[in-house]
Formats: structure tokens, sequence, C-alpha cells
């Protein structure tokens, strides 16, 4: 059989040392937990959002932490010209990358009568879809080099089990009498955005898959989680917890490493079947 060796050891299947990635939004929450997951397990990572202090901080933890190397770029990716910026840096320091996560995001709640155009739909749609088609784009040359069929570049876009939702309103996390119209909007059409984008890369070697999590620790979920509490957020879960940070970074780890090489186009739904369930899902 061509191909690599029959080698199925967890040390070769989910190694991913000596490995290049980008996480946008790697500052805090979900894209912390993605970065240290790689960090530990030996590969260069580079995390950017706006604010400096936050990127600084991550840095200094994720290096303490090792063997890999965290880095940052302050960077603003809400128009083309953000992303094009942010990627002209990185090629700046490296002619290949092996890794995109795109997990910079935002939401907006609000009532149904009074959803602001600019803060409320504008801005959502446009870091949310927009943001992730220019950045992947941007990336693609360096995602492509030296790229194989058996080692490819990896596209890893962080959705939400809200593209699933068939009501607005309710949410814990949006607090009440206020609806997610334009965040859940959003992340539906990245779950389609991730497979137009896996169809259009598999010539190159690009992998493209999608993380869609139910309720775990973030700026997203701060708000439900000081109003309720983990529990609360939890309550009618059939896990009866959130999520925590190794749920999310083993998923991570695998959509990166040689073991997830023929897996492009998927949607992994992380919420310990909350939303198959039919539970009272936070999100």
């Amino acid at each position: 059989m061509s191909g690599p060796t029959l080698d199925f050891r967890h040390s070769n299947l989910f190694d991913v040392k000596g490995k290049v990635a980008v996480v946008t939004g790697g500052g805090s929450g979900i894209g912390t937990m993605i970065a240290s997951a790689y960090v530990q397990n030996g590969a260069k990572v580079y995390i950017a959002s706006r604010k400096e202090k936050q990127l600084k901080e991550t840095c200094e933890a994720l290096n303490k932490q090792g063997p890999g190397s965290c880095h940052y770029f302050v960077a603003d990716i809400s128009t083309k010209a953000g992303c094009d910026a942010l990627a002209n840096q990185i090629k700046e320091r490296e002619s290949k990358i092996h890794i995109l996560v795109n997990n910079s995001g935002a939401s907006w709640g609000a009532p149904y009568d009074n959803v602001p155009e600019k803060e409320g739909w504008d801005k959502i749609l446009s870091l949310n879809v927009k943001s992730v088609f220019y950045m992947t784009a941007a990336l693609t040359p360096l995602l492509e080099k030296d790229a194989t069929s058996f080692d490819p570049g990896r596209v890893i876009n962080i959705s939400s089990v809200a593209s699933f939702l068939t009501t607005a309103v309710g949410s814990k996390v949006a607090g009440d009498g206020n609806g997610l119209w334009s965040y859940n909007t959003s992340k539906a059409a990245l779950n389609h955005l991730t497979v137009l984008l896996a169809t259009t890369l598999a010539p190159k070697f690009i992998t493209v898959n999608a993380i869609l999590p139910g309720v775990f620790p973030s700026k997203m979920t701060a708000f439900g989680i000081k109003q309720h509490g983990e529990e609360g957020l939890a309550d009618g879960h059939p896990f009866g917890r959130i999520g925590h940070p190794r749920d999310m970074a083993g998923v991570a780890l695998f959509l990166a490493s040689p073991a997830s090489a023929y897996v492009s186009g998927t949607h992994i739904i992380l919420d310990g079947a909350a939303t198959h369930s039919r539970t009272k899902a936070a999100l």
C-alpha cells in the first residue's frame, strides 16, 4: 500500500510537532484553548486579535508551557484590508504555514424591533463570515506550499451549534428579551462556507473543517456564566456540564494532525449531544 508507513501509534497519528499554526482570536477563550493544545504538542503558533495586552499575556503563559512557542500579531480582521494586513505580516515571518484556525468572532443580542444595522448585522457578518473567507484566501499560498494528499494544509473554522437553532430568542447567553438574529445566521453561513472552501481547496491539498461548539467558557458566554453560573447554563444538558478546554483541545488537535488528513468539509458538533437531544441548550 502506497503512502505513509502503517504506524498507528498515537505519537504519530496526532503529531503536530514542528508545524506552524495561525489562530485568529487566539488571545482568549476557545482560541487560547486551541493555541495551547498546539504549543503543548510542539507547534509554533501565531495568535492574533486587537488587544495587545491580552495577546502578550497569553503568549507568555503558553511559552512557559512549551515545548512549542507562541507569538502574536495585533490585528483587526473585520475588513478585507485588515485580513490582508495580517496575512502580509505572517508572510514576512513564514514562507509556509500548516494550520489556520479561523476563530475570531463576535455576537450581538438585541430585541427583535431594535437590532442596530452597523453593530448588530454588518459587524457580525463581517467578522464571522467575510473575514474567514479573506483570511483563508490570503493564506492559501502558504497553506498549499509543499502540501500533499497525506500531509495537507489545514483550515479549521470555529462555528457554533447556534447555526442549527430555529429560534433566536430565549438564550441564557444573550439575556432575557434579546435574540441572536445575526449571530445564528452568520454561523449557519459559516457552515456552508466551510464546505465551499473544502471543495475549492481540495485540489491544492488543503482540508477545511468546522468545529461547532456548544457552551464553552469564553468572552461570548461570559455574560451568561456571570448571570447563571456554569451549572445554570448546563441545566437540562445530558452531560450535566458545559464544555471543558480539554474537549476543544482534543478536536482541534485531531483536525490538525495526520489522523484527519482525509477529513474535509465536515462539521463536528462539540456539545455532548445537547443539540440532538433537544435540551435547554444555552446557545
